[in-house]
Protein backbone atom coordinates (compact mmCIF):
# COMPACT_ATOMS: atom_id res chain seq x y z
CA UNK A 1 0.00 0.00 0.00
CA UNK A 2 3.14 2.58 0.80
CA UNK A 3 4.52 1.90 -2.39
CA UNK A 4 1.29 2.79 -4.47
CA UNK A 5 0.78 5.21 -2.65
CA UNK A 6 4.24 6.67 -3.28
CA UNK A 7 3.64 6.11 -7.01
CA UNK A 8 0.14 7.89 -6.95
CA UNK A 9 2.04 11.12 -5.56
CA UNK A 10 4.55 10.80 -8.17
CA UNK A 11 1.66 11.30 -10.75
CA UNK A 12 -0.05 13.69 -8.82
CA UNK A 13 3.52 15.88 -8.96
CA UNK A 14 3.81 15.71 -13.12
CA UNK A 15 -0.19 15.63 -13.72
CA UNK A 16 0.14 19.54 -13.57
CA UNK A 17 2.76 19.68 -16.09
CA UNK A 18 0.32 17.80 -18.55
CA UNK A 19 -3.10 18.70 -17.77
CA UNK A 20 -2.64 22.13 -19.34
CA UNK A 21 -2.80 22.38 -22.80
CA UNK A 22 -2.98 24.86 -25.49
CA UNK A 23 -3.28 24.56 -28.78
CA UNK A 24 -0.98 25.25 -31.57
CA UNK A 25 0.22 23.98 -34.98
CA UNK A 26 -3.01 21.66 -35.43
CA UNK A 27 -2.72 19.64 -32.04
CA UNK A 28 -2.65 20.48 -28.41
CA UNK A 29 0.83 21.02 -26.68
CA UNK A 30 1.15 20.69 -22.47
CA UNK A 31 4.15 22.43 -20.50
CA UNK A 32 6.04 19.41 -21.08
CA UNK A 33 5.98 19.50 -24.95
CA UNK A 34 6.74 23.17 -24.90
CA UNK A 35 9.37 23.04 -22.72
CA UNK A 36 10.94 20.39 -25.00
CA UNK A 37 10.76 22.56 -27.83
CA UNK A 38 12.00 25.62 -26.38
CA UNK A 39 15.30 23.74 -25.10
CA UNK A 40 15.78 22.03 -28.36
CA UNK A 41 15.48 25.72 -29.98
CA UNK A 42 17.43 27.46 -27.65
CA UNK A 43 20.43 24.60 -28.12
CA UNK A 44 19.72 24.93 -32.02
CA UNK A 45 20.34 28.77 -31.90
CA UNK A 46 23.27 28.60 -29.79
CA UNK A 47 25.04 25.74 -32.00
CA UNK A 48 24.64 28.31 -34.86
CA UNK A 49 27.11 30.81 -33.05
CA UNK A 50 29.57 28.11 -33.94
CA UNK A 51 31.41 29.67 -37.03
CA UNK A 52 31.70 33.09 -34.79
CA UNK A 53 33.74 31.49 -32.12
CA UNK A 54 35.68 29.15 -33.18
CA UNK A 55 38.94 28.20 -31.42
CA UNK A 56 40.38 24.48 -31.93
CA UNK A 57 40.64 24.02 -28.11
CA UNK A 58 36.46 24.22 -27.89
CA UNK A 59 36.34 21.68 -30.67
CA UNK A 60 38.32 19.05 -28.97
CA UNK A 61 36.39 19.90 -25.53
CA UNK A 62 33.39 19.37 -27.84
CA UNK A 63 34.56 16.10 -29.89
CA UNK A 64 35.32 15.17 -25.95
CA UNK A 65 32.35 15.74 -24.46
CA UNK A 66 30.73 14.23 -27.73
CA UNK A 67 32.39 10.58 -26.77
CA UNK A 68 32.12 10.85 -23.10
CA UNK A 69 28.11 11.89 -23.22
CA UNK A 70 27.78 9.53 -26.07
CA UNK A 71 28.79 6.58 -24.04
CA UNK A 72 26.55 7.78 -20.79
CA UNK A 73 23.41 7.42 -23.57
CA UNK A 74 25.36 4.27 -25.56
CA UNK A 75 26.53 2.14 -22.92
CA UNK A 76 24.87 3.31 -19.64
CA UNK A 77 21.53 4.41 -20.62
CA UNK A 78 20.83 1.80 -23.22
CA UNK A 79 23.13 -1.36 -23.14
CA UNK A 80 23.76 -1.63 -19.23
CA UNK A 81 20.20 -0.04 -18.04
CA UNK A 82 17.82 -0.49 -20.48
CA UNK A 83 19.06 -4.18 -21.49
CA UNK A 84 21.73 -5.45 -18.52
CA UNK A 85 23.78 -6.65 -21.19
CA UNK A 86 26.48 -6.62 -18.49
CA UNK A 87 27.48 -5.62 -15.30
CA UNK A 88 29.68 -2.75 -13.61
CA UNK A 89 30.42 -1.79 -10.11
CA UNK A 90 27.76 0.58 -8.98
CA UNK A 91 30.49 3.18 -8.19
CA UNK A 92 30.96 2.86 -12.33
CA UNK A 93 27.58 2.26 -13.32
CA UNK A 94 26.45 5.23 -11.87
CA UNK A 95 29.52 7.43 -13.34
CA UNK A 96 28.40 6.42 -16.84
CA UNK A 97 25.17 6.97 -16.15
CA UNK A 98 25.62 11.09 -15.15
CA UNK A 99 27.57 11.31 -18.39
CA UNK A 100 23.86 10.02 -19.89
CA UNK A 101 22.22 13.35 -18.47
CA UNK A 102 24.45 15.28 -19.36
CA UNK A 103 23.61 14.43 -23.22
CA UNK A 104 20.33 16.26 -22.37
CA UNK A 105 18.38 12.86 -23.87
CA UNK A 106 16.28 12.63 -20.92
CA UNK A 107 17.18 11.06 -17.35
CA UNK A 108 18.23 7.52 -16.84
CA UNK A 109 14.34 6.43 -16.10
CA UNK A 110 12.59 8.39 -18.99
CA UNK A 111 14.78 7.17 -21.62
CA UNK A 112 15.12 3.44 -20.33
CA UNK A 113 11.43 3.45 -20.15
CA UNK A 114 10.63 4.80 -23.49
CA UNK A 115 13.48 2.15 -24.86
CA UNK A 116 11.85 -0.35 -23.24
CA UNK A 117 8.73 0.57 -24.60
CA UNK A 118 10.54 0.95 -28.16
CA UNK A 119 11.22 -2.78 -28.08
CA UNK A 120 8.00 -4.06 -26.79
CA UNK A 121 6.03 -2.52 -29.67
CA UNK A 122 8.57 -1.85 -32.22
CA UNK A 123 7.03 -0.56 -35.35
CA UNK A 124 3.46 -0.57 -33.82
CA UNK A 125 1.38 2.41 -33.02
CA UNK A 126 2.65 2.09 -29.73
CA UNK A 127 6.20 2.78 -30.25
CA UNK A 128 7.23 6.37 -28.95
CA UNK A 129 8.94 6.85 -32.55
CA UNK A 130 8.25 4.65 -35.03
CA UNK A 131 8.63 5.97 -39.40
CA UNK A 132 5.15 4.53 -39.42
CA UNK A 133 3.84 7.80 -37.97
CA UNK A 134 6.20 9.76 -40.05
CA UNK A 135 9.96 10.51 -40.96
CA UNK A 136 10.06 13.57 -39.35
CA UNK A 137 8.04 12.49 -36.54
CA UNK A 138 9.82 9.12 -35.73
CA UNK A 139 13.33 11.83 -35.91
CA UNK A 140 12.46 14.58 -33.68
CA UNK A 141 8.73 15.05 -33.17
CA UNK A 142 8.23 12.70 -30.90
CA UNK A 143 9.87 14.37 -28.53
CA UNK A 144 7.20 17.36 -28.70
CA UNK A 145 4.76 14.61 -27.77
CA UNK A 146 4.14 13.65 -24.24
CA UNK A 147 1.48 11.38 -24.92
CA UNK A 148 2.90 9.44 -27.53
CA UNK A 149 6.49 8.72 -25.42
CA UNK A 150 3.79 7.10 -22.31
CA UNK A 151 0.31 7.22 -23.52
CA UNK A 152 -0.70 8.49 -20.41
CA UNK A 153 0.32 10.43 -17.21
CA UNK A 154 -0.42 7.37 -15.02
CA UNK A 155 1.20 4.89 -17.75
CA UNK A 156 4.75 6.96 -17.73
CA UNK A 157 7.51 4.82 -15.68
CA UNK A 158 5.81 1.83 -15.22
CA UNK A 159 8.75 -0.40 -16.82
CA UNK A 160 11.35 0.92 -14.94
CA UNK A 161 10.93 -0.72 -11.57
CA UNK A 162 14.17 -2.07 -10.74
CA UNK A 163 15.70 1.48 -11.52
CA UNK A 164 13.21 3.25 -9.36
CA UNK A 165 14.42 0.96 -6.00
CA UNK A 166 17.50 2.84 -6.35
CA UNK A 167 17.86 6.24 -5.34
CA UNK A 168 20.65 7.48 -7.40
CA UNK A 169 18.56 7.48 -10.26
CA UNK A 170 15.47 9.21 -8.60
CA UNK A 171 17.80 11.68 -7.57
CA UNK A 172 18.72 12.32 -11.04
CA UNK A 173 15.12 12.36 -12.09
CA UNK A 174 14.29 14.85 -10.46
CA UNK A 175 17.52 16.63 -11.09
CA UNK A 176 18.38 15.92 -14.49
CA UNK A 177 17.83 19.50 -16.19
CA UNK A 178 20.45 21.40 -13.59
CA UNK A 179 23.11 19.16 -14.31
CA UNK A 180 23.34 20.08 -18.27
CA UNK A 181 23.10 23.96 -17.00
CA UNK A 182 25.91 23.58 -14.28
CA UNK A 183 27.85 22.15 -16.88
CA UNK A 184 26.90 25.29 -18.85
CA UNK A 185 28.08 27.58 -16.02
CA UNK A 186 30.78 25.98 -15.70
CA UNK A 187 32.20 25.42 -19.24
CA UNK A 188 31.71 29.55 -19.64
CA UNK A 189 33.59 30.37 -16.59
CA UNK A 190 36.72 28.21 -17.84
CA UNK A 191 36.30 29.06 -21.78
CA UNK A 192 33.90 32.16 -22.26
CA UNK A 193 31.59 31.81 -25.18
CA UNK A 194 33.47 29.36 -27.42
CA UNK A 195 33.86 26.46 -24.97
CA UNK A 196 30.03 26.89 -24.26
CA UNK A 197 28.64 27.13 -27.85
CA UNK A 198 31.14 23.97 -28.58
CA UNK A 199 30.72 21.83 -25.40
CA UNK A 200 27.05 22.54 -25.02
CA UNK A 201 25.40 23.83 -28.22
CA UNK A 202 27.16 22.15 -31.04
CA UNK A 203 27.82 18.92 -29.17
CA UNK A 204 25.02 18.10 -27.73
CA UNK A 205 22.79 19.16 -30.83
CA UNK A 206 24.98 16.86 -32.98
CA UNK A 207 24.58 13.97 -30.83
CA UNK A 208 21.03 14.43 -30.37
CA UNK A 209 20.20 14.00 -34.02
CA UNK A 210 22.95 11.28 -34.31
CA UNK A 211 20.47 9.59 -31.55
CA UNK A 212 17.05 10.47 -33.63
CA UNK A 213 18.62 9.03 -36.49
CA UNK A 214 18.96 5.51 -35.08
CA UNK A 215 14.94 5.51 -34.41
CA UNK A 216 14.03 7.24 -38.08
CA UNK A 217 16.80 6.67 -40.39
CA UNK A 218 17.65 3.35 -38.68
CA UNK A 219 14.30 1.97 -39.46
CA UNK A 220 13.74 3.57 -43.21
CA UNK A 221 17.05 2.86 -44.68
CA UNK A 222 19.93 0.27 -44.71
CA UNK A 223 20.57 -3.36 -44.68
CA UNK A 224 18.33 -6.21 -42.61
CA UNK A 225 20.62 -9.39 -42.18
CA UNK A 226 18.37 -10.71 -38.99
CA UNK A 227 14.47 -11.76 -38.91
CA UNK A 228 13.67 -9.39 -36.78
CA UNK A 229 10.29 -9.12 -37.86
CA UNK A 230 10.31 -5.04 -37.96
CA UNK A 231 11.89 -1.99 -39.86
CA UNK A 232 15.44 -1.93 -37.95
CA UNK A 233 18.48 -1.37 -40.34
CA UNK A 234 22.04 -1.35 -40.11
CA UNK A 235 23.44 1.44 -41.31
CA UNK A 236 27.53 1.99 -41.58
CA UNK A 237 27.09 5.67 -40.93
CA UNK A 238 25.46 6.06 -37.79
CA UNK A 239 27.33 2.81 -36.40
CA UNK A 240 30.38 5.26 -36.96
CA UNK A 241 28.71 8.23 -35.40
CA UNK A 242 26.70 6.79 -33.00
CA UNK A 243 29.30 4.76 -30.86
CA UNK A 244 27.79 1.13 -32.68
CA UNK A 245 24.35 2.02 -32.27
CA UNK A 246 23.63 2.00 -36.41
CA UNK A 247 24.13 -1.62 -36.11
CA UNK A 248 20.39 -1.43 -35.72
CA UNK A 249 19.25 -4.46 -37.16
CA UNK A 250 22.10 -6.14 -35.25
CA UNK A 251 20.36 -4.74 -31.74
CA UNK A 252 16.92 -5.51 -32.81
CA UNK A 253 17.88 -9.09 -33.62
CA UNK A 254 19.36 -9.64 -29.98
CA UNK A 255 18.71 -6.89 -27.93
CA UNK A 256 20.79 -8.13 -24.81
CA UNK A 257 23.89 -7.84 -26.86
CA UNK A 258 26.41 -6.00 -25.02
CA UNK A 259 27.87 -6.23 -28.71
CA UNK A 260 25.84 -4.74 -31.87
CA UNK A 261 29.09 -4.50 -34.05
CA UNK A 262 29.18 -8.43 -34.65
CA UNK A 263 31.14 -8.05 -37.76
CA UNK A 264 35.26 -7.24 -37.62
CA UNK A 265 34.41 -4.51 -40.11
CA UNK A 266 31.43 -3.21 -38.10
CA UNK A 267 32.80 -0.37 -35.62
CA UNK A 268 31.28 -0.36 -32.17
CA UNK A 269 33.23 2.02 -29.80
CA UNK A 270 30.36 0.88 -27.27
CA UNK A 271 31.56 -2.93 -27.27
CA UNK A 272 35.07 -1.87 -27.56
CA UNK A 273 34.61 0.15 -24.18
CA UNK A 274 32.84 -2.81 -22.54
CA UNK A 275 35.51 -5.40 -23.97
CA UNK A 276 38.28 -3.19 -22.26
CA UNK A 277 36.29 -3.00 -18.73
CA UNK A 278 35.77 -6.67 -19.46
CA UNK A 279 39.38 -7.30 -19.42
CA UNK A 280 40.23 -5.31 -16.29
CA UNK A 281 37.61 -7.10 -14.63
CA UNK A 282 35.32 -4.11 -13.86
CA UNK A 283 32.41 -5.74 -16.65
CA UNK A 284 30.91 -9.03 -15.98
CA UNK A 285 28.07 -11.37 -16.85
CA UNK A 286 28.93 -9.92 -20.91
CA UNK A 287 25.90 -11.12 -22.82
CA UNK A 288 26.60 -11.88 -26.06
CA UNK A 289 24.79 -14.45 -28.78
CA UNK A 290 25.71 -17.51 -29.44
CA UNK A 291 26.37 -19.14 -33.13
CA UNK A 292 23.48 -21.07 -32.92
CA UNK A 293 21.31 -18.24 -31.65
CA UNK A 294 22.56 -16.33 -34.90
CA UNK A 295 21.96 -19.04 -37.04
CA UNK A 296 18.16 -19.32 -36.05
CA UNK A 297 17.83 -15.34 -37.08
CA UNK A 298 19.44 -15.21 -40.25
CA UNK A 299 17.63 -13.92 -42.44
CA UNK A 300 19.85 -14.96 -45.46
CA UNK A 301 18.05 -18.83 -44.32
CA UNK A 302 14.73 -17.35 -45.24
CA UNK A 303 15.91 -17.14 -48.25
CA UNK A 304 17.57 -19.84 -48.91
CA UNK A 305 14.27 -22.10 -47.92
CA UNK A 306 12.36 -19.92 -49.81
CA UNK A 307 14.38 -20.76 -53.22
CA UNK A 308 14.77 -23.96 -52.58
CA UNK A 309 11.21 -24.05 -52.28
CA UNK A 310 10.44 -22.49 -55.57
CA UNK A 311 13.11 -24.79 -57.01
CA UNK A 312 11.14 -27.89 -55.90
CA UNK A 313 8.14 -27.03 -56.94
CA UNK A 314 9.76 -25.77 -60.67
CA UNK A 315 11.13 -29.28 -60.75
CA UNK A 316 7.33 -31.05 -60.30
CA UNK A 317 8.00 -32.23 -57.04
CA UNK A 318 5.69 -30.67 -55.33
Amino acid sequence: MQKKQKEEVEAAGYYWLVKWRVQLLGRQWNFMDITSAVVILGLHCLALLAPFHFNLSAVWLAMALYVLTGLGVTLSYHRNLSHKSFKLPKWLEYFFAYCGTLALQGSPLEWVSTHRDHHQFTDTWNDAHSPIKGFWFSHIGWIFDYGSRFRSTEGRLNNVGDLKKQPYYIFLHYTYPFHSLALGFLLYAVGGLPFLVWGLGVRTILYLHVTFAVNSICHTWGKQVWDTGDLSRNNWLFGLLAHGEGWHNNHHAFEYSARQGFEWWQIDLTWYVIRVLQAVGLATDVKLPTETQKKRKALYKKKISKDRLETIVNNGKL
